[in-house]
């Protein structure tokens, strides 16, 4: 998720509290402690958690003069850049070359375009308004920024019982969607589409914030690109949920729930890419076909169509790696 920094210099306990109700990542402020009296977020302050001309670095850009002193300051933290017309190309420049680009904006949809650059955007943006709604607005712009992620359908081609085994549910402090879940695989190359328990059923309510997700040993994608064992998420880890129609967002971790089950596997193919996973052979599991639907793992068939995602190959603690690595 994109990082949002808001500007409350000089201070103002109205706009404090709606950043920090609003989800800010951190406060830029004259004095921290006033933060600290409203709630526990991050602040950038002489007296905060991350320090102006040590962690944190401003810069105006005007010319490639400092366009590039913005580059060599990213080496040492993160650099607010800002732009005299907010002209577009050296952010882009600027973005192309660092993951640490903070750029300073006035509206959301200064915002907007900030985060959009190159398709990858800024890794964040601080905005400077003594407009409380404006903070609300921009942090509608930041929910929304999730990168988008490639679906395809994949065509069913096994189902099979596998016995008894371990699976997660991973109940989130979010209310998720129908149309939703999170990307899981047996392994790093594909993954599937898990839905979340949003519907109704005969035997057990919905629980509208989880994802009953696989086994143990099943990878998840995560917002970063990176993948992440079911078995290893735990409270306060942030888990990628993407649409079906490949929009994504995060989800906070409040619980992981692992317990001894009956486990299917799936297996199924989009071109010369396959996939499997391993979940709870119940009806309350659902993949999610190419229009959104839920379907259940009890009613799939061989020849249904689900959608997954397909990655590189080649983890080494979650992060891709370019060497030869076979998964089966």
């Amino acid at each position: 998720m994109k990082q949002f920094w808001v500007d409350v210099r000089p201070w103002s306990k109205d706009l404090a509290t709606t950043a920090i109700e609003s989800g800010a990542d951190a406060l830029v402020v004259d004095d921290a402690g006033r933060v600290r009296e409203l709630g526990r977020v991050t602040t950038v302050a002489r007296d905060g958690d991350l320090v102006p001309g040590k962690d944190v670095f401003e810069v105006e850009i005007v010319d490639k003069a400092t366009e590039e002193e913005a580059l060599r300051l990213a080496d040492r933290g993160r650099v607010i850049v800002r732009m005299r017309d907010w002209t577009v190309i050296p952010l882009e420049n600027l973005v192309a070359q660092s993951d640490r680009i903070i750029a300073a904006v006035t509206t959301a949809d200064e915002a907007a375009v900030a985060l959009s650059v190159l398709e990858r955007g800024a890794a964040g943006i601080l905005l400077a308004t003594d407009d409380p709604a404006e903070i609300r607005r921009v942090a509608g712009v930041i929910a929304g920024s999730g990168a988008e992620v490639a679906l395809v359908p994949f065509e069913v081609t096994r189902i099979a019982p596998v016995g008894m085994g371990d699976r997660v549910c991973v109940d989130t402090c979010s209310l998720l969607a129908d149309g939703e879940g999170m990307l899981v695989g047996n392994t790093s190359s594909a993954f599937l589409m898990v839905h979340p328990e949003t519907l109704e059923n005969p035997y057990v309510a919905p629980r509208p914030f989880r994802v009953n997700a696989g086994a143990v040993h099943a990878y998840t994608l995560l917002p970063d690109g990176k993948t992440a064992y079911l078995a290893d998420l735990a409270v306060g880890d942030r888990v990628l949920i993407a649409e079906h129609t490949g929009a994504t967002h995060e989800a906070v971790v409040g619980r992981v729930k692992i317990e001894r089950r009956p486990l299917l596997l799936v297996e199924a193919k989009a071109g010369d890419a396959k996939v499997s996973l391993v979940l709870q052979n119940a009806e309350t599991i659902r993949l999610v076909a190419e229009d959104g639907r839920a379907v259940s793992v009890v009613d799939l068939a061989v020849g249904d169509r689900v959608l997954g995602s397909v990655a590189e190959g080649g983890r080494h603690f979650g992060i891709a790696v370019a060497e030869t690595i076979l998964e089966k």
